[in-house]
């Protein structure tokens, strides 16, 4: 239960205390969710008791009487343009007219509510005032959300170009400066490594983009009823030629039929994330098992490998972005450090989870449960930010 803090204004004794009786009692519900606003009310009443509660304490809201004894609502509103944070506020009077009507919104006003009015009124251009307030806010919380994830973007994308882009920089200088004598082979080897290093530079932009429109709610969803399978055998051809080199027998086992509603590009995300680390941590001459099942209400991917498995302590660190398991068996693989990290925000995005289990030296077998009903785009931007505001 949130709560908001609400000063009403007026300079009759009688309206002030009605006024608050019925607010105290009123709960806002907010469009969508389960949220209740509940009220702190203050009052005043006249000019200079406004000003002294407004200088002690944040207001949200405020009720305010066109007519009181040292000023009018119209001069305080005036004043409270300049005032960083400003109440939302409601203006009451008993001298309604269009022209005041008119005032108060262009200085500010919210709403207008004329005197006398009912319990009724009350509650609701309040409600409609709380629903503006908070929406508003935590619309400026995710622009400012937003604006924050484009500036950590460019920090770390920055970051982490810098070594790629200077052993680039370095073997183009050597060939350019033909440092590396006659042996065309050793030109050969420059080009092969700097090739290396774009293309582990385009992965980490990619998987840098795919990050940060999940996590804006921003990425545009293809949604319909696909054949889980064929996103599995997209991954798998995209690491069967590294899988074919090292010895890696891929094997698949699951309903070709199987299907859920869902975004074709996403499950191609979460099967290569699973499918090419599967890969890149395995052994020569290992093994890659995938299975597909319908277990209650979700789809089951597994995929198990008898690669270079993890510590406890390795296993606590694996979603983290940029975290990449480093050891003397991993040291040299490439990578982002991120697949894992968008991997686990795009399960949320199915109400699933993750299941890992990891033996060192014996191999690793992640499971991803995904509920076969998708959430909506709105639903999506509450999970992703709305709830850290």
């Amino acid at each position: 239960m949130s709560r908001l803090k609400l000063l009403i204004v007026d300079d009759e004794p009688g309206m002030r205390k009605g006024a608050a009786r019925v607010l105290k009692k009123h709960k806002v519900r907010m469009p969508k969710t389960d949220e209740y606003i509940e009220f702190d009310i203050s009052t005043a009443e006249d000019g200079k008791t406004t000003w002294e509660q407004l200088d002690n304490g944040k207001f949200d809201l405020l009720m305010l009487d066109y007519k009181l004894p040292d000023t009018t609502g119209l001069e305080i509103l005036q004043k409270l343009q300049n005032m960083k944070g400003k109440p939302m506020t409601v203006m009451m009077t008993a001298y309604a007219s269009l022209e005041v009507a008119v005032s108060a919104t262009k200085n500010g006003a919210f709403d207008f509510l004329a005197k006398p009015f009912s319990p009724e009124e009350l509650r609701s251009v309040i409600t409609k005032a709380t629903h503006s307030l908070v929406s508003m806010r935590k619309a400026q919380q995710l622009a400012e959300e937003k604006k924050r994830m484009r500036f950590q973007f460019l920090s770390v994308l920055s970051h982490e170009l810098k070594a790629p882009l200077a052993a680039v920089e370095g073997y183009l200088y050597s060939m350019r400066d033909h440092a590396l004598g006659d042996d065309l082979k050793m030109y050969d080897k420059c080009i092969r490594r700097s090739l290396v290093r774009v293309e582990g530079m385009r992965k980490l932009i990619f998987d840098l983009l795919d990050l940060t429109r999940i996590e804006s709610g921003q990425k545009r969803r293809d949604l319909q009823q696909v054949k889980i399978m064929e996103a599995i055998e997209m991954a798998v051809e995209t690491v069967a030629n590294k899988a074919e080199e090292r010895g890696i027998d891929i094997h698949i086992d699951g309903d070709e039929n199987l299907t859920m509603h869902a975004d074709i590009n996403e499950l191609g995300i979460i099967a290569n994330n699973l499918i090419t680390n599967a890969v890149k941590y395995n052994k020569d001459g290992g093994s890659v098992n995938i299975t597909l099942q319908l277990e209650d209400d979700f789809v089951v991917l597994k995929v198990a490998d008898t690669g270079y498995g993890m510590t406890p302590e390795e296993k606590d660190r694996l979603f983290g972005e940029f975290v990449r398991i480093r050891n003397e068996q991993t040291r040299g693989i490439e990578g982002s450090g991120l697949g894992l990290s968008i991997l686990k925000k795009l399960t949320r995005l199915y109400g699933g989870k993750i299941d890992v289990k990891s033996q060192k030296d014996i191999g690793s077998t992640f499971t991803v449960y995904l509920k076969n009903e998708i959430k909506t785009e709105d639903d999506l931007c509450e999970d992703l930010h709305l709830t850290q505001l």
